[in-house]
């Protein structure tokens, strides 16, 4: 199979959330029923992806029929949150759909990230990760990532900032 990496786009916003929708959904069994509920509504929410799509790398990989099997979205810095200081570009919703997981998506999306954030010249790129999410946050660490501390926890679970300093890492 060939998976091709291209730019995500206003016409994809169907299918970024319905991939959302099915990747996430493996957590369902994990949640209260009332934050599954809040998760799909923030996974289905449109001002989400638009704003994404408007202010960030957005990256999409799609299969051989150009079916978008992952996603993620690279915010410069500029753009603070309650979690992202403004000096740090950050990586938003990684997200694979899990027919294909274990096929390195997940890495070469985050990869491509790190080396889209290297060319904006960024310093620091964080993200945020659950402990729901044992592949995605095994991923970071091996790319480098660090736990720079707990934050608050977010749908009853706990929640850790990563982040990593890309001006040590240039190759």
């Amino acid at each position: 199979m060939d998976i091709t990496i291209r730019q995500a786009t206003y016409n994809d916003l169907k299918d970024l959330k319905n991939l959302a929708i099915k990747s996430w959904g493996q957590f369902q069994p994990n949640l209260t029923v009332e934050n599954w509920q809040k998760l799909q509504n923030s996974l289905t929410d449109d001002k989400t992806y638009k704003e994404l799509l408007d202010k960030s790398h957005s990256i999409v990989a799609t299969n051989d029929t150009d079916e978008i099997i992952g996603m993620a979205f690279l915010v410069p810095k500029g753009n603070p949150t309650e979690i992202y200081d403004k000096e740090w570009c950050y990586i938003r919703f990684v997200t694979v759909d899990p027919n294909y997981g274990g096929q390195g998506i997940g890495r070469k999306l985050t990869n491509i990230c790190i080396d889209k954030a290297r060319q904006d010249n960024e310093k620091i790129i964080a993200l945020h990760t659950s402990e729901m999410m044992d592949t995605a946050r095994h991923i970071y660490e091996s790319l480098g990532f660090k736990i720079l501390k707990e934050i608050d926890q977010r749908l009853g679970k706990r929640y850790w900032l990563y982040k990593l300093d890309i001006t040590d890492n240039n190759e």
